[in-house]
């Protein structure tokens, strides 16, 4: 079978899975640079040998959390390949992805915080800011939500995760005013949450999302660039610091692995202080 018949076999698979279009996407783009290496080639031709001079010829120019993901896919791909009896042997079976150092999520101080509030200008802008930060989202969950999935009785949402796994976040008062200022300023049949400034309205895509976090903080005078993420490491760092315990953020976050949620653990500083002043 050769490579681009694996890969559309593959791809089918993995959207029944329940895989993300971005982590197909992305796997689209491994999948093509693999394909520009080696051509279409039979999957039974790939060896041990061709991978690894594939990847060390990679390792010059790819950050090692880069050659990572590319060595994941492979992995991916291949054991695929092989469970379904496409190829007798998988040969990415010892394939070994680089050590990484602890990455230390960047966070954002309650002083940041208030200094992007004052960058908002426009409830809208309000509303996005305040749902980033206080309900901890990835900015894909966002993208996702429609007005009907909130929930002001609560002041909850159900958000659809990575992995199609629905959970529920909180947000807080000040976002609850914000959000429901903004949508009661709305005139259009969109059902999306967050929708485009310009007509037609649209639903706000990723893009744009990320694009009104960053005029935000341009406006705030930044002197770094802000992205949706950093509110989402802010809004869990600042639970820690506050006294949360961890199983509680995990779920939260929406982390299938407690060493995710760790991190933040080792971020908060005032908790470690005040364990200190305790019992020392």
């Amino acid at each position: 079978m050769l490579l681009t018949v694996a890969w559309a076999k593959y791809q089918s698979d993995k959207r029944i899975e329940g895989y993300s279009p971005l982590t197909l996407k992305t796997y689209g783009f491994q999948c093509n640079l693999l394909k520009r290496y080696f051509g279409d080639i039979k999957m039974s031709e790939l060896t041990t040998e061709n991978l690894k001079q594939y990847l060390g010829e990679s390792c010059g120019h790819l950050k090692p959390s880069s050659l990572g993901h590319r060595i994941r896919f492979i992995k991916s791909l291949l054991k695929w390949t092989h469970e379904e009896g496409i190829i007798l042997k998988n040969p990415a079976a010892k394939l070994k992805e680089p050590k990484l150092g602890k990455r230390i999520p960047k966070f954002l101080s309650k002083h940041e915080i208030e200094h992007l509030r004052e960058g908002c200008h426009t409830s809208m802008e309000k509303a996005i800011f305040e749902f980033f930060y206080s309900t901890g989202c990835r900015i894909g969950e966002v993208a996702k939500l429609n007005r009907d999935d909130i929930n002001f009785m609560e002041n909850s949402v159900i958000v659809l995760g990575k992995g199609d796994k629905e959970r529920e976040v909180y947000f807080n008062i000040r976002c609850a005013i914000w959000l429901e200022r903004y949508l009661g300023e709305g005139d259009d049949d969109e059902p999306g949450l967050f929708v485009t400034e310009r007509r037609p309205k649209r639903r706000m895509s990723i893009d744009t999302l990320r694009y009104i976090v960053k005029r935000i903080s341009n406006r705030a005078g930044m002197k770094k660039p802000i992205h949706p993420h950093q509110l989402r490491h802010s809004y869990a760092t600042h639970m820690v610091d506050n006294g949360a315990p961890l199983e509680v953020v995990q779920s939260l976050l929406g982390h299938e692995k407690s060493e995710t949620t760790r991190i933040y653990a080792h971020l908060s500083g005032k908790l470690r202080h005040d364990f200190y002043s305790k019992y020392f």
